[in-house]
């Protein structure tokens, strides 16, 4: 009996480390999910905001405070919040601390950092749980163990990567995302044309956003008309287009090669990218055709090298002019149909119960429509939602003339940038509606540091530990 009353002590002692260690471990890990997650998110909210790749943020202090500010508080520091709280750890409530940083001091007020920021956010996220009860350990006096867990993620847009400390090597770090659209935009903003000659979206030297302001400032928030540059009464091939480019056409123009133009202002044409056979989530009322399925689920293959001329490289994007993409029965409104409301009925356009886009105010808001595709919005359309069908991001390639087609059909591009739109309709004419939600810029010099990849053009990532600088 005496030996068994002293080994007790060590029995119990030995359960002690066994159980409580463990649960201490299980809890940690549990924090750690939690910390990641929230960092993630907030992260992701910056990343579509639109807000990356401007100007210093001390220079727009309001529009950066309501995204990553202390007050109300900011768009991304709640939603890290939020996604931290509803991970309890070791079955308690958790504390959660937000803080943002260009590579130097912390701070949870992101409008008082550098340019730097602009282009590579950093958000930090801490998780504390309430003290972790103890079971075997009791008997030693502890009835709680504190535990913590930091979590940080970044964001990145190659617009002037080269000019904010980014880079070492002077040159632009270009991204490469995947899933993008096969909509081929010339380097014209349609919405920034005073005295009726319009700027560009991007700068070919570095990418540099050209009017990087929130609407009606700037292009983030801008909306305009996408038109396929296709002859119309050419229902099979775009092997007429103008392959000019242009921004708000006129009625009398050349749009359409030749064939009545738009009367939509401001709009902008696009031509239809060569995409490969291999797809990812393709709905089943996608159209049958290649560029239909890129269009409706996800092209996961094609690699849009951003950055570099057209004399650099060995193996360029193309366009494929064998693909006509217009009309209201086209592969692109019929795709978009089907990938925005699972619903690619004729009769389905222009789209209904697609989700919208609230503008009234900064930072925007997409709500679920009442047809979501992943029915986020449980019929309803009030819901806000951060991921949805209707963001989707397209290449912009230089805006030089293309060789015309009786050259080739499959032009070479030089693609310098991407932006990420918010599909709002598809019109009868089979022309889309979009809104501007991010610009990114890689310009044409960006052939020595290796891309950024990611699903966006401005793509999200954990980074840990925190650098000392980036």
């Amino acid at each position: 009996m005496v030996l068994v009353a002293a080994a007790m002590v060590a029995i119990i002692g030995i359960a002690a480390m066994s159980i409580d260690l463990v649960t201490l471990y299980l809890a940690r890990e549990e924090a750690q999910r939690a910390a990641d997650a929230a960092a993630l998110a907030a992260a992701r909210i910056i990343s579509v905001s639109g807000i990356t790749g401007t100007a210093n943020p001390t220079s727009d202090p309001a529009d950066w405070s309501s995204i990553c500010g202390p007050e109300n508080p900011g768009w991304a520091t709640q939603t890290a919040m939020a996604v931290a709280a509803q991970n309890s750890v070791g079955g308690q409530a958790v504390t959660v601390n937000v803080t943002y940083s260009d590579g130097g001091a912390p701070t949870n007020d992101c409008s008082t950092l550098s340019a730097k920021f602009a282009v590579n956010p950093m958000v930090t996220v801490q998780v504390v749980p309430t003290a972790i009860p103890s079971f075997f350990s009791r008997i030693w006096g502890r009835t709680g163990n504190n535990i913590s867990a930091t979590a940080t993620a970044e964001a990145f847009n190659p617009s002037s990567s080269n000019t904010n400390g980014i880079t070492t090597s002077g040159n632009v770090t270009p991204v490469q995302p995947r899933c993008v659209k096969p909509w081929i935009v010339p380097n014209i903003d349609p919405g920034n044309c005073p005295g009726g000659s319009c700027g560009k979206f991007v700068s070919t030297a570095n990418g540099t956003i050209q009017n990087a302001k929130i609407a009606p400032a700037g292009v983030i928030g801008e909306s305009f008309y996408l038109f396929a540059d296709c002859a119309l009464g050419n229902a099979t091939s775009c092997s007429v287009p103008d392959l000019q480019p242009i921004a708000n056409a006129p009625p009398s123009g050349g749009y359409y090669g030749g064939a009545p133009a738009p009367t939509q202002t401001p709009n902008l044409e696009n031509l239809p990218g060569a995409v490969p056979s291999t797809f990812q989530a393709v709905p089943s009322c996608a159209p049958a055709s290649d560029y239909g399925s890129a269009v409706a689920g996800c092209d996961t293959t094609t690699v849009y090298q951003c950055g570099q001329t057209l004399a650099a490289l060995t193996n360029p994007n193309t366009l494929d002019l064998r693909e006509n993409p217009a009309g209201s029965s086209g592969d692109t409104a019929q795709a978009l149909a089907c990938s925005l409301t699972g619903n690619s009925n004729p009769g389905n356009i222009p789209l209904v119960g697609n989700d919208t886009l609230r503008t009234t105010s900064y930072p925007f808001v997409a709500i679920a429509g009442s047809a979501n595709p992943l029915g986020l919005g449980g019929g309803t359309t009030s819901v806000p939602i951060t991921a949805s069908n209707s963001i989707v991001s397209l290449p912009i390639y230089d805006g030089a003339t293309l060789p015309p087609p009786t050259t080739t059909n499959t032009p070479p591009v030089a693609i310098v940038g991407f932006l990420q739109v918010f599909v709002n309709d598809v019109k009868s004419d089979g022309s889309i509606f979009v809104t501007v939600l991010n610009v990114a810029g890689c310009g044409s010099n960006a052939s020595v540091n290796p891309p950024v990849f990611g699903s966006s053009p401005v793509p999200v990532r954990l980074i840990t530990p925190l650098p000392p600088s980036q």
